[in-house]
């Protein structure tokens, strides 16, 4: 079991910064491939963007591209995902999420179902 704890989200303007934190617990080593997702009321959980367990790979969705950054540090179990030049699209809840016992590779990755665990989500307001 691997439990995960979301925080940095808030209102911002557009082209402001954040900094989202993911926390994991329950599982040492940080084995697991990290990821990002959001969702708006409605719509699906869409990919933000994914980390390997090393770090030595991320992925990121073309929306984010350029904008977003994932990190980790595995000796916090602690993920990151720096959030630059916001957009009032980018307006949403974000998740994090592993993957413990999944494939690796890009096409897990953006894959919702790829993942094992969750977090409560926190809340991303761009206003314009």
């Amino acid at each position: 079991q691997v439990q995960l704890v979301e925080s940095g989200g808030g209102l911002v303007q557009a082209g402001d910064s954040l900094r989202l934190s993911c926390t994991a617990s329950g599982r040492p080593g940080g084995t697991y491939g990290m990821g990002w997702f959001r969702q708006t009321p409605g719509k699906e959980r869409e990919f933000v963007a994914h980390i390997t367990w090393n770090g030595a790979d991320t992925y990121y969705a073309n929306a984010v591209k350029g904008r977003f950054t994932i990190s980790r540090e595995n000796a916090k179990n602690t993920a990151y995902l720096q959030m630059n030049n916001l957009k009032p699209e980018d307006t949403a809840v974000y998740y994090c999420a592993v993957i413990v016992f999944g494939p690796a590779g890009r096409e897990a990755a953006v894959a919702s179902k790829s993942y094992d665990y969750w977090g409560q989500g926190t809340q991303v307001t761009v206003s314009s």
